[in-house]
């Protein structure tokens, strides 16, 4: 049985690393991608089970950008947008409506991002 498989989007490179090491010791496998455009490289080559991007990372809404390229190619894996004004966001938009499962604050703690994995996905032990 394969590991759940999340790619994770965003240009910090140390975030990417804090957040595969999260993933990776409660058994889920990581995609990492730099942008919007390698993410979508790396959701049609790895086929993720779900996928969180950062807002903002080499433009304003690259995170928007890549949502609105990833459905417009016809992939439907849920998408959680990332974004240091998180809170705010989810108390003056409609996730739905901009075609996200949600939006997560962001930096994002362990507790909060597993709760969310937990929650969609079924972790594999090793």
């Amino acid at each position: 049985m394969t590991a759940n498989r999340v790619l994770f989007i965003d240009d910090e490179a140390e975030w990417r690393a804090a957040v595969r090491e999260i993933l990776e010791a409660h058994g889920y496998e990581m995609i990492g991608a730099a942008s919007g455009e390698d993410g979508l490289i790396a959701c049609s080559r790895s086929h993720p089970d779900l996928i969180i991007v950062d807002l903002m990372m080499e433009e304003v809404d690259s995170g928007l950008s890549f949502i609105r390229d990833l459905h417009a190619s016809g992939i439907q894996t849920p998408v959680y947008l990332l974004s240091s004004v998180g809170e705010m966001m989810n108390r003056h938009i409609d996730a739905e409506a901009i075609g996200v499962a949600g939006v997560l604050q962001k930096p994002i703690d362990s507790a909060t991002l597993l709760s969310l994995l937990q929650a969609h996905l079924t972790p594999v032990h090793r």
